[in-house]
């Protein structure tokens, strides 16, 4: 996996800067996906190495089949891109919200995915890493790790299901070689939501567990759900 192609979503903060950030202090060529073209100049600065921006919005089909022409050949592609919305559970949360928020980390995941899979098969070595959440894991949610059930339901609810797109992706793929795993991050220092902006987490801890997915061997796993420090988690 030396001198690979990466791109991450959302990479212009938060844990998708960390992640393009020490991918590209690794020595490999990281594409900052980013939709403010000048937050993502920024960060491509920071970041240094062979960071490049490539700027799209994931919940845009057009956006996204213009990033995906300028990219020939794709080792590693992260879905970093996520939102939040507010600590609400589903009886108190509008229709609305669920659907801005599938937007982007179910339904923006699948239009990427899909526009990348092309270099990604001209890769030796591919692999798509989602970040997904351990407050998506339906076992957790029904045992006693999670006390505080039913909030961020909306948030929550499309976790879960793109812990299920991560299956299906890996078994889609499997042909291709392509391996397909979901990292649960822990709660990070981020801007998601107030929840994660009153957190000690390090973004760089997470980041660390998404690198090594993305780095994974030939013989590794496909089709699973991980923690950031490698433990496999329940879907």
């Amino acid at each position: 996996m030396d001198n690979s192609i990466a791109l991450v979503t959302g990479a212009n903060k938060g844990i998708g800067k960390e992640i393009a950030r020490q991918l590209a202090s690794a020595g490999h060529t990281v594409y900052v996906g980013s939709r403010d073209a000048a937050r993502g100049e920024r960060a491509v600065e920071e970041i240094g190495g062979d960071a490049r921006l490539l700027v799209f919005d994931v919940t845009d089909a057009a956006s996204i089949a213009d990033a995906a022409r300028q990219i020939d050949k794709l080792d590693i592609l992260i879905n970093n891109a996520g939102i939040s919305g507010d600590d609400r559970s589903a009886d108190r949360e509008d229709v609305d919200t669920f659907r801005r928020i599938y937007e982007t980390n179910v339904f923006g995941v699948v239009m990427v995915t899909n526009a990348f899979v092309p270099a990604l098969r001209r890769s030796a070595h591919p692999r798509i890493v989602n970040i997904s959440s351990g407050t998506g894991s339906l076992t957790w949610s029904t045992g006693p790790q999670f006390p505080h059930r039913g909030t961020y339901a909306a948030y929550r609810s499309s976790k879960a299901a793109l812990n299920a797109l991560t299956v299906y992706y890996a078994h889609a793929l499997a042909g291709d070689d392509i391996k397909v795993n979901a990292l649960a991050p822990g709660l990070r220092r981020t801007d998601l939501n107030a929840t994660a902006v009153a957190s000690d987490g390090d973004p760089a801890e997470a980041a660390a567990g998404a690198v090594r997915l993305a780095l994974l061997p030939d013989e590794g796993p496909s089709g699973e759900f991980f923690s950031w420090d490698g433990t496999p988690v329940p879907w």
